[in-house]
């Protein structure tokens, strides 16, 4: 069976400093969003391609062989080296970190540091299970307890300082949720409520 690697032209895919890029998406995934923001903050350049996740069809056999657990985001990057799956968005994160997804936009999104870790580990194992849960009708207080801790973390003007870099992006999507369900209009999440509109404004 055909898929979009082999029955699009060469020249219709984005390439940059030797690499084709494709990223697989659905723009309602918030971990596909984190990916999203991340790749455009990176200023590399890619062609998307959306898939439903839901629906009548279901997922092209393309799609599956690509992931076989069937989630997005999924980012294919064709260079020297071969063809490259990522296929979860924390290794894509991790990709656009250290240069194996290349850009030549803000370099500061490459920088390794403890504190673009804790955040990220903040986000991915307390924030979400905490979130998810509230929504689907768990403790608020422990969601706004968990969000005032947090609040004391941002650096500012972002999550670690002066720069944008992968842990704002990991962050954005999940906590943009949490403001337009709940709020962050209180004393205790001022610096998250800054931050937030910083982002909101950011061109990427």
């Amino acid at each position: 069976m055909s898929t979009p690697h082999n029955t699009m032209a060469k020249s219709s895919l984005a390439a940059i400093n030797s690499q084709e890029i494709e990223f697989i998406t659905n723009t309602w995934c918030p971990y596909a969003q984190k990916a999203w923001i991340a790749l455009e903050a990176s200023n590399c350049e890619y062609q998307m391609q959306e898939v439903k996740l839901y629906g009548s069809g279901g997922k092209p056999d393309w799609f599956w062989e690509l992931n076989p657990k069937g989630t997005v985001p999924i980012v294919v990057v064709i260079d020297e080296t071969g063809k490259n799956v990522f296929a979860d968005s924390e290794d894509i994160l991790d990709a656009v970190m250290d240069g194996r997804i290349k850009g030549d936009g803000n370099m500061s999104i490459y920088t390794e540091g403890s504190a673009i870790s804790k955040w990220r580990e903040i986000i991915s194992k307390q924030l979400v299970p905490v979130g998810k849960s509230a929504v689907l009708g768990g403790s608020k207080t422990k969601l706004q307890s968990l969000l005032k801790e947090i609040d004391s973390h941002v650096v500012g003007p972002y999550l670690t300082g002066d720069k944008f870099t992968v842990a704002d992006a990991a962050a954005f999507p999940f906590i943009w949720r949490l403001n337009n369900e709940y709020g962050l209009g209180s004393d205790d999440t001022k610096q998250l409520h800054a931050w937030l509109e910083l982002c909101s404004k950011d061109e990427s």
